[in-house]
């Protein structure tokens, strides 16, 4: 009867837990972004709205699903995942016994000196047994501490997942963005080098028949040359940018993917040098939906982000390592029962009469270990110490960056719409500039320099236009994206 007292109080205190009670650490940050910057409105509308609705182009969907399947980076975060929940299911193994066996064959020569008749002879004893080995009794919550550590681990592996797919598709957007706008950039500057050409070749012609300066022919070559260079500079930028997305692709994007079809930035139609092309439709702009990004979300919304939800994963395991070092303080009881049958004679092993069993417990008490446990144990609150500076950090650091991504989306809209305004300005004087050409009333000089200055400012727009969608993904991003 007292075996089974015991055994239930064994059982009792198998409960117990010394792991700190844990208590969430208040954000860092105002509950609120100042007034002057405009916050989302739910955390519906980012962090459990899905990518697919949140980038709404097609080709770009393609490509980040490309992404997800292929991108070696988020492959090895996905394998980190298997591996964390592999070892918690190492650590709560000692929650229960585990069986095993051994056949042990022990023979031994007895010298004369020995053995009781002063001849010598082999000793042989054969044994097979089927038990437990050294199963440890979890009185003071020392395993199930390291289990729940090993668990809260694998969660923070898991939102540091999510974490990385959020990046992914972040970094695959903006990326598929530049190349757009890499490819817009090589269109006008294409049409721009063969509009200046086309007018060096009539410069040159009149210069020949005495009609232009050489100064007329000395400033076309300069607008070529520049043209030239604008050309030169955006094709490069464009090469590197396709190599970065088929990087985060995992493989080659295929052309049909991309902005424009192959993104080579082929010419808008023929021209005479004088009279404007028109444009290629803007096919790359609004892949987002800034209607998600709507004004009123008290900044506790970035407790969603995954990368938190990690910080904070890793906090509440080193929480859980406290409780397994508190526990090293007090004896470790472990358990080693076996059955089997053992005999002198490998052929009588399994006959009658070689029956045996044996119980072993073992009690492990700390003494002294020259400070081995209280070390042990400081070490544990020194990294919860760490980890709530890194927890509180990381919510910092997104508050700044949300908050830099809200301050910048006003004063980027108001650029890209003052960048319009002085678009269309630039394309009126060339408009007007051009009529009183055709009608014999002004030189080609000066329509020449207009039609320059439509282009930059044409390709200010669109780096305007870029930042501006590039901006909302920064936005997507911060407020932790979606699945």
């Amino acid at each position: 009867m007292k075996r089974f007292l015991l055994f239930g109080a064994a059982l009792a205190l198998a409960g117990c837990s010394m792991i700190p009670k844990y208590d969430r650490p208040a954000a860092p940050v105002p509950p609120t972004w100042s007034a002057a910057e405009a916050a989302p409105a739910t955390a519906a509308s980012v962090v459990e709205t899905p990518w697919r609705e949140f980038f709404t182009e097609p080709r770009l969907r393609s490509v980040i699903e490309l992404s997800l399947e292929h991108n070696r980076d988020l492959r090895v975060a996905t394998l980190a995942i298997d591996r964390a929940k592999a070892i918690h299911r190492i650590q709560g193994s000692g929650l229960t016994p585990g069986l095993g066996m051994q056949a042990v064959g022990d023979v031994t020569r007895i010298p004369e000196k020995v053995a009781e008749d002063g001849q010598a002879y082999d000793s042989k004893t054969y044994s097979v047994q089927v038990g437990t080995l050294a199963w440890e009794l979890d009185l003071f919550g020392r395993i199930r501490s390291l289990k729940a550590a090993a668990l809260e681990q694998y969660m923070a592996t898991s939102e540091a997942r999510r974490a990385a797919q959020v990046s992914l598709v972040a970094a695959v957007a903006a990326t598929w963005l530049s190349v757009a706008a890499d490819a817009e950039n090589v269109r006008l500057s294409r049409s721009t080098l063969e509009s200046q050409q086309s007018s060096l070749d009539l410069v040159q012609r009149s210069r020949e028949a005495g009609i232009s300066s050489d100064l007329d022919l000395s400033q076309a070559r300069i607008q070529v040359e520049s043209a030239r260079a604008a050309l030169a500079r955006w094709q490069g930028q464009l090469a590197i940018d396709r190599n970065a997305l088929d990087v985060l692709a995992g493989g080659a994007v295929p052309a049909e993917l991309l902005p424009g079809g192959s993104g080579g930035g082929a010419p808008s139609g023929p021209g005479d040098g004088i009279h404007p092309r028109r444009q290629p439709p803007d096919d790359w702009a609004d892949v987002v939906d800034p209607k998600l990004l709507a004004p009123g979300l008290p900044s506790d919304v970035l407790l969603l982000r995954p990368d938190i939800l990690a910080a904070e994963h890793e906090l509440l395991a080193a929480n859980a390592n406290i409780g397994a070092a508190r526990a090293a303080f007090f004896p470790r009881i472990s358990l080693t029962a076996a059955f089997g049958t053992m005999s002198k004679a490998l052929g009588d092993l399994f006959g009658g009469g070689t029956r045996t069993w044996m119980f072993q417990p073992l009690v492990q008490a700390p003494l002294w270990a020259g400070g081995y446990q209280r070390a042990n144990l400081k070490v544990a609150q020194v990294d919860r110490q760490i980890a709530v500076a890194r927890y509180e950090k990381s919510i910092q650091v997104a508050f700044a960056e949300v908050g830099d991504g809200l301050a910048l989306r006003a004063t980027l809209v108001a650029q890209r719409q003052a960048q319009q305004a002085l678009v269309d300005a630039l394309a009126d004087n060339h408009r007007l500039l051009l009529a009183r050409y055709d009608a014999g009333l002004d030189g080609r000089l000066g329509l020449l320099v207009a039609q320059l200055g439509l282009f930059n400012g044409q390709q200010a727009l669109v780096g305007v236009r870029l930042a501006e969608q590039a901006n909302l993904i920064t936005l997507y991003k911060a407020l932790g994206g979606g699945a």
